[in-house]
């Protein structure tokens, strides 16, 4: 078997760590082995965090359409069972997005979910 001379590669999968790890503090940016070690952690933090995004808007939308809701004599829960009821299929970004944006149309919404949890 012949024999393979690995520094070129080595040296360019070395290189693209410490350019991955640019802007990083201390000796992060510098020394390979502190640069895989923080890009190890920053590569799981983003995956964590990409799912945790998702989590933290919803809450965020939540919170934004029951601000509005009250304003209108109304709970949340309510609020979407009323719309449910009402076969209204919008879901809670774009309900957050009309109350923050468009109070009017978010009014008629309240009235409609009011009115089929009444009925």
């Amino acid at each position: 078997m012949s024999r393979v001379k690995r520094s070129v590669h080595a040296r360019k999968k070395r290189r693209a760590t410490l350019e991955r790890t640019k802007g990083f503090r201390g000796e992060a940016h510098s020394s390979y082995r502190r640069a895989k070690e923080a890009l190890l952690k920053a590569d799981s933090y983003a995956y964590r965090d990409r799912r945790n995004k998702k989590r933290e808007f919803r809450g965020l939308w939540i919170q934004r359409i029951n601000a509005a809701v009250r304003e209108h004599g109304l709970t949340y829960s309510r609020f979407i069972a009323g719309l449910r009821l009402a076969e209204v299929e919008l879901d809670r970004k774009v309900l957050a997005d009309i109350a923050v944006r468009d109070p009017e149309t978010f009014r008629r919404f309240a009235e409609r979910a009011r009115e089929a949890a009444a009925a």
